[in-house]
């Protein structure tokens, strides 16, 4: 009985994974196409897990399905670095980099030394390789993560997108890190882990859905404390400073430092910004970059549109690109052109 709900829920996940990879990959032309990349992903880690399942309780399976399930890995760090990339990145992203360098060389590799009749070899030099680069890309692909670690290092509150790429990032590191310490631990964790990871993300899908959860939603916290009309007209008057000052061309700017900068407390300046103008501290300065942003756009036509990103305060140029886009509806590149005399 234990073996059978041990392979029941270590199954589960790399069913649900292909199903999830399906569902993604049929919505990409309608919704997203980094869709594609997230259908990939998930398929890549199901082909790797269902691999592990049926070995651990069949040692007798026949090599080849090892051998896919083991050349799946490769694919994985490129499809998560890729599915980060494209929702950060509202240019074209030149996919094939990542993944045709890697099919062919796996490809040669499963033609020349068949895990049939080369398991040493896969043991020894292959998998170490094939995990070294799924680490590698874990590695590089924490640039994309950073900017949501920012948000919590200074108590922001999270976007449900900053919420569903996180979760993505922590676990395919998670289920990397199961396999990597395989030899001290069990060959059944990872795809146990890819079970729990995913049921995680699942659960986190259900409360970013549910209109009646306050899972995503921040706290009431100026309830019961009321601007006057003194404190309103004082604050309307001081934020007029941000622009005049150009406070915002700091990229590191924080509630706390434009309060000072302001005289007034950072308390009622959140509130007034929430309350009054229905925006975060940080999406009312992401405005006023993009003003900024779309004056140099038009008159600054020698310079690098990147380099036109940081002039206007952003600390980087995937946070401004995802800032104009979601702001104008434009990229850079697009407002521009459009623009152009």
């Amino acid at each position: 009985m234990n073996n059978q709900m041990l392979f029941f829920f270590s199954a589960l996940g790399s069913f649900n994974g292909f199903v999830l990879s399906v569902y993604f990959a049929i919505n990409a032309n309608k919704k997203n196409f980094s869709n594609y990349f997230l259908a990939f992903l998930l398929l890549m880690l199901s082909i790797r897990i269902i691999k592990s399942v049926f070995f651990y309780f069949n040692p007798q399976l026949a090599n080849i399905f090892i051998h896919i399930g083991l050349s799946a890995c490769i694919m994985i760090g490129p499809f998560l670095y890729l599915y980060l990339e494209s929702q950060t990145k509202n240019e074209k992203l030149n996919w094939s980099i990542h993944t045709i360098p890697y099919l062919t060389g796996i490809t040669v590799l499963g033609l020349i030394f068949p895990y049939v009749e080369h398991r040493e070899i896969w043991s020894r030099w292959i998998v170490k390789g094939i995990y070294l680069q799924w680490f590698v890309y874990i590695a590089i692909s924490i640039k994309f993560i950073l900017p949501i670690f920012k948000k919590l290092k200074k108590k922001e509150t999270l976007k449900n997108i900053d919420i569903w790429l996180l979760s993505i990032y922590i676990g395919v590191a998670f289920i990397w890190l199961a396999y990597f310490t395989v030899a001290s631990t069990s060959y059944i964790v990872g795809a146990l882990s890819f079970t729990f990871v995913l049921y995680l993300i699942i659960l986190l899908l259900f409360f970013k859905n549910n209109q009646s959860s306050a899972f995503f939603e921040e706290k009431d916290r100026y309830k019961n404390k009321e601007l006057n009309d003194n404190i309103i007209e004082d604050i309307k008057q001081k934020i007029l400073l941000i622009r005049e000052k150009e406070l915002f061309l700091n990229p590191n700017l924080t509630l706390d430092e434009t309060a000072k900068e302001l005289k007034t407390s950072k308390h009622l300046l959140s509130q007034y910004l929430n309350e009054r103008l229905g925006k975060s501290f940080t999406y009312f300065i992401n405005e006023y970059r993009i003003e900024k942003a779309k004056e140099l756009l038009q008159s600054q036509t020698n310079y690098t549109i990147e380099g036109l990103g940081y002039d206007s305060g952003f600390n980087s140029k995937s946070s401004f690109f995802a800032t104009f886009k979601k702001i104008t509806g434009k990229t850079p590149s697009e407002y521009q052109k459009s623009h152009a005399n």
